[in-house]
């Protein structure tokens, strides 16, 4: 019989994957954000236009209204610039890394002995661009699911079948 310990791991001799040269997003999935944008943006205006043109009670703060909606606009697109330039991933040999965030950055990184499905998605706009989003889905929940945006799809189609093939040779 194996007799139990439980010793204090060093943390000064842990990985550091802070060190790892993340992979950016296509330079190109910038654009697709801004049509995303742009549409969603388009879309309000409409939606406040025909409020101030049918709703008299709304007419004086007119001027408020529109204001508000060009610093929102603005910040929108402020902010989903530092956004994308903060993304990156990173496919190593025994887990992927993903890395988002402005406010509160956020990395996750998988296992692939976790990784139970591997899907490759191309939006309408993202096709135009010959771009597609990789989603990892996890054993470990929502919380460990991967959704990778912008990747060139012909890199994407290699990283989903390599990961599929390490994926069976890890359930051998």
């Amino acid at each position: 019989m194996e007799e139990f310990t439980n010793e204090n791991i060093d943390l000064d001799k842990l990985p550091h994957y802070q060190v790892v040269i993340l992979t950016a997003p296509h330079p190109s999935y910038w654009k697709v954000i801004l049509i995303n944008i742009c549409i969603f943006l388009f879309l309000t205006g409409i939606g406040l236009t025909v409020l101030l043109i049918v709703n008299e009670e709304v007419k004086p703060y007119s001027l408020s209204i529109i204001s508000s909606y060009l610093i929102v606009a603005i910040l929108i697109f402020i902010l989903y610039r530092a956004s994308f330039k903060k993304r990156g991933f990173a496919l190593r040999e025994k887990d992927i890394i993903y890395k988002s965030g402005i406010i509160a950055e956020t990395t996750t990184i998988v296992p692939l002995n976790r990784i139970q499905h591997v899907a490759l998605d191309e939006g309408i706009f993202s096709r135009v661009f010959k771009l597609g989003k990789l989603q990892i889905f996890t054993a470990g929940g929502q919380s460990g699911h991967l959704h990778i945006a912008g990747i060139e799809i012909e890199k994407a189609r290699s990283i989903k079948e390599m990961l599929l093939r390490k994926l069976d040779q890890i359930e051998i």
